[in-house]
C-alpha cells in the first residue's frame, strides 16, 4: 500500500513530467516547421540513399565516410515506398553515392522522402534533450533540469542540425549519454549500469567517427574517480557508493573500461551486419581500401590502419571511413572573419562558438564559471563529468583542420547546457533574486533565435550582428548549406524572374530544377568535382544569384581565385533566408568561363581530340591568362601533341603563377608543376 509520502510525490511527478512533455512538444514543432520549410541541404540524399541501400542490399560501402547508424534510422520510412533505384555505376565511393543519391531522391518523391527521413532522424534530438534533463535532475536537482531543457529547446544549432539527416545530432545523443551512464555507474556501480554505458557507447561509435572519443573521454574521468577516492574526504565516501581504496578503485573501473569497450564494439559491428567486407553482392569499394590509405599523409597512419585491416579488427567501411576523415581534414581550406585559409586555424571554433551561440547561453556560460570558481557550486564530481568531455571534445576538434561547421562541438552544448543548469539553479536556491534573471535569458534566447526562422544553419548573436552579417564572418555549414530552394522559388514567383543564373552552394550534388528554380547554373568547385558541364559565359546582363557558401570563396580560395570575388563588394538587390544574395546588372566573370574551357579542353584531351582540345585550352588561357590550371592544362595538350618545348613554357608560365598568386592555395600545382618540368632521365 502506498505511503503518504509517496502520494504526495504524485502530483509533482505529474507535473515535471507534462513540463518535459510541453518543452519537447516545443521542440518537435520547430523541428517539424522548418523540415517542411527548408529544402534539401548538401549531404542529405547521400546519407538517405547510403542507409536505404544498406537496407535494401547490406550495401555499407555508398557512404563509408560516416557509421551507418543515422543512415539507417533515416531510410526506415522509405523502405514500403515504391522507389526507382539508380543503377549503380562503379565512380568513385564519393561519387557514386552523392550522384546516386541525387538520382535517388530526385526521380522518386523527393519532398515525401525528404520529409519523412527528417522526422526520423528527429528522435536523437528528442532523445538528447530528454538525456539533458534527467541528467540535470539527476545532478542537480529538478529546477536545473527544466533550466537546461528549456536552453536546448530554443538553441539555434540544435534547431540547425537536429531535423538534418546527419550524424551531428546523434553523435551529440549518444556522446552524451555515454558519459551521463558513466557517471551513474561512478555513482552506484552495477552489472546493469555498466550494460547501459556500453550500449551507449556502441552506438556513439555506430553513429560517427568522432564517437570514438568517448573512449579517451571515459579513461579521463576514470582517473579523476580514482584521484578523487584516494582524497578520503567525507565527501568522497558519501559520493561513492563503492567506497573503495584507491587501488581497488582503478581495478574496477579498469575491468569497467574493458567491458564497455568489449560492448561498444560488439555494437559497431552488429551496426554492419557482423561483416568485414563493405559491399555485399559481390561489390568491392572503389578505389581499394588498399590503395585509399595511401592518401593518407601521415605513414603511421596509414600502417595503423594496413593492420587493423589485415586482422578484420573493425570493419572494413568503418575502417575506410577513418582514412577519409584523415585525408578530408587535410584538404578543407577554412573562412572565418572574412578571411580564406588554405588549411584549418586553432582558433576557429573557440570563435565559432562565440558567434554561433545565443548571448544567453553565453552569459549563463559565465555566470556557471564564476559560480564554480567562487565556490557556489561544488558538486565536483558532477562538474568533472560536464567539463572534461567538453574540454577534451574542444582541444580535438581546434587541432583537426576540418573548420566547416560549429555542429563539429555540437556535444558541448548538451554538457554546458547541464553546467548552466546545475549553476542557475544553484544560485536561485540560494538568492530567489536569480530567478527573475534567468527567466529573462532564457526568454530572450527564444526570441533571438525565433526571429532567424526558418535559417537557423545562419543564426549569430546579436554581438556579431545577427545573422544578415554571418555570411561575411564564416562559412559552409555556420551559414548556407544550400537549404534555400523553396523560398528562391517564392522570391522568384514574386518578382516574375524566369531569366537568371545562381551560383548554388549545392550545385552539383542537388537538383535545383526540382524546386522550380529557373536559373542557368554556373560552375561552383563542387559542381566542377562532380564532372558537371561548366556552361559559363564570359559577360552576363541580368539577375544572377549566388549562394553564401560560394559569396565567401573559400571552396576556389582567395582573392584572384575566386572566379566570384566582384560579388563580394557589390551590394544586392535582395537576400533570401541570410544566404542567397541578388544581384542585378552587368558582371564579367572571364575566370568562370575559362573553367568552361578547360574541362571541355581536358575531356578532349581524354578523348584525344588534341586539335579541339588545343583549341579550348586556349580560349581558357586567353579568357583567364593569369590562371595556372588553363596554363598548365595547355602545357598537357602541348605534350600529348609532342611539341615539348612548347609544352614546357606553358608549365613554367604556370609555376611562376602558382608561386606568385596566393601561393599557400596552390601547393599542390606547385608540386605537380615543378614534376612535369623536372629533367627526365635519358
Amino acid at each position: 500500500m502506498p505511503q503518504p509520502a509517496q502520494l504526495d510525490r504524485r502530483p509533482r511527478r505529474i507535473w515535471i513530467a507534462l513540463g518535459v512533455a510541453l518543452l519537447l512538444a516545443v521542440l518537435l514543432l520547430q523541428l517539424a516547421f522548418s523540415v517542411r520549410r527548408n529544402s534539401i541541404t548538401w549531404d542529405e540524399d547521400d546519407h538517405i540513399y547510403a542507409g536505404y541501400m544498406s537496407w535494401k542490399h547490406a550495401d555499407f560501402g555508398l557512404n563509408p565516410e560516416h557509421p551507418p547508424l543515422v543512415k539507417l534510422v533515416a531510410a526506415i520510412p522509405l523502405l514500403n515506398m515504391p522507389l526507382r533505384l539508380p543503377v549503380l555505376q562503379d565512380r568513385s565511393f564519393k561519387q557514386e553515392a552523392f550522384l546516386g543519391g541525387k538520382d535517388f531522391l530526385f526521380k522518386n518523391d523527393a519532398n515525401t522522402m525528404l520529409f519523412r527521413a527528417r522526422m526520423a532522424v528527429s528522435l536523437f534530438t528528442l532523445l538528447l534533450a530528454l538525456l539533458v534533463f534527467l541528467a540535470a535532475q539527476e545532478m542537480f536537482g529538478t529546477g536545473a533540469g527544466f533550466i537546461a531543457l528549456a536552453l536546448l529547446v530554443f538553441d539555434p544549432n540544435l534547431l540547425a542540425h537536429g531535423a538534418v539527416v546527419g550524424t551531428d545530432a546523434g553523435l551529440s545523443c549518444f556522446m552524451f549519454a555515454s558519459i551521463y551512464a558513466f557517471y551513474r555507474y561512478a555513482k552506484a556501480p552495477s552489472l546493469w549500469r555498466l550494460v547501459v554505458v556500453g550500449l551507449a557507447t556502441g552506438l556513439a561509435l555506430a553513429v560517427k567517427h568522432t564517437g570514438i572519443l568517448v573512449f579517451p573521454m571515459l579513461f579521463l574521468l576514470a582517473i579523476c574517480e580514482v584521484l578523487r577516492s584516494g582524497r578520503g574526504s567525507e565527501t568522497a565516501i558519501q559520493t561513492s557508493r563503492s567506497n573503495l581504496s584507491p587501488a581497488l578503485r582503478a581495478r574496477q573501473l579498469a575491468i569497467a573500461l574493458v567491458a564497455i569497450s568489449a560492448i561498444a564494439l560488439t555494437i559497431l559491428w552488429a551496426s554492419y551486419g557482423f561483416r568485414y567486407q563493405a559491399r555485399g553482392e559481390g561489390r568491392q569499394l572503389n578505389p581499394p581500401l588498399a590503395e585509399f590509405v595511401q592518401g593518407l599523409s601521415r605513414p603511421h597512419d596509414v600502417r595503423l590502419l594496413q593492420t587493423v585491416a589485415r586482422f578484420h579488427l573493425l570493419p572494413e567501411s568503418y575502417i575506410y571511413g577513418l582514412a577519409d576523415v584523415r585525408i578530408m581534414s587535410d584538404f578543407y581550406a577554412s573562412f572565418l572573419l572574412g578571411k580564406v585559409y588554405p588549411h584549418g586555424v586553432w582558433f576557429y571554433f573557440p570563435v565559432a562558438f562565440s558567434m554561433k551561440s545565443s548571448l544567453s547561453f553565453l552569459i549563463l556560460l559565465l555566470i556557471a564559471i564564476w559560480a564554480i570558481a567562487t565556490r557556489r557550486l561544488t558538486a565536483w564530481r558532477e562538474i568533472l563529468f560536464l567539463t572534461i568531455p567538453t574540454i577534451f571534445h574542444l582541444i580535438i576538434a581546434m587541432s583537426s583542420g576540418m573548420n566547416i561547421g560549429v555542429r563539429h562541438i555540437l556535444p558541448m552544448y548538451l554538457f554546458l547546457s547541464v553546467l548552466i543548469g546545475g549553476a542557475a539553479w544553484k544560485l536561485i536556491q540560494h538568492n530567489r533574486g536569480w530567478t527573475c534573471a534567468v527567466v529573462a535569458l532564457l526568454i530572450f534566447q527564444a526570441i533571438s533565435t525565433s526571429r532567424t526562422y526558418p535559417a537557423y544553419l545562419a543564426y549569430a548573436n546579436e554581438l556579431w550582428g545577427g545573422p544578415s552579417q554571418v555570411h561575411r564572418l564564416i562559412s559552409d555549414s555556420n551559414a548556407d548549406w544550400g537549404q534555400q530552394l523553396k523560398d528562391v522559388k517564392r522570391y522568384l514567383d514574386k518578382h516574375g524572374i524566369k531569366d537568371c543564373w545562381f551560383i548554388y552552394f549545392a550545385e552539383g550534388v542537388v537538383d535545383a530544377t526540382y524546386y522550380g528554380i529557373p536559373c542557368k547554373p554556373l560552375p561552383t568547385q563542387d559542381s566542377l568535382w562532380v564532372n558537371e558541364p561548366a556552361n559559363a559565359p564570359p559577360v552576363i546582363d541580368g539577375i544572377v544569384l549566388v549562394s553564401a557558401g560560394d559569396l565567401s570563396g573559400f571552396e576556389f580560395g582567395a582573392g584572384p581565385l575566386n572566379p566570384y570575388e566582384q560579388f563580394k563588394s557589390l551590394q544586392p538587390i535582395a537576400v533570401i533566408d541570410y544566404g542567397v544574395f541578388v544581384y542585378n546588372g552587368h558582371f564579367e566573370i572571364p575566370l568562370a568561363a575559362s573553367i568552361g574551357h578547360s574541362q571541355k579542353a581536358q575531356w578532349l584531351l581524354e578523348a584525344h581530340r588534341l586539335p579541339e582540345a588545343f583549341a579550348e585550352a586556349q580560349q581558357a588561357v586567353a579568357l583567364a591568362p593569369n590562371a595556372v590550371k588553363p596554363n598548365a592544362l595547355l602545357g598537357d595538350i602541348l605534350t600529348a601533341m609532342q611539341r615539348p618545348d612548347e609544352a614546357r613554357a606553358s608549365y613554367q608560365k604556370a609555376l611562376t603563377l602558382a608561386q606568385t598568386i596566393e601561393p599557400a592555395f596552390q601547393i599542390e600545382s606547385v608540386n605537380d608543376l615543378q614534376k612535369k618540368l623536372a629533367p627526365h632521365p635519358q
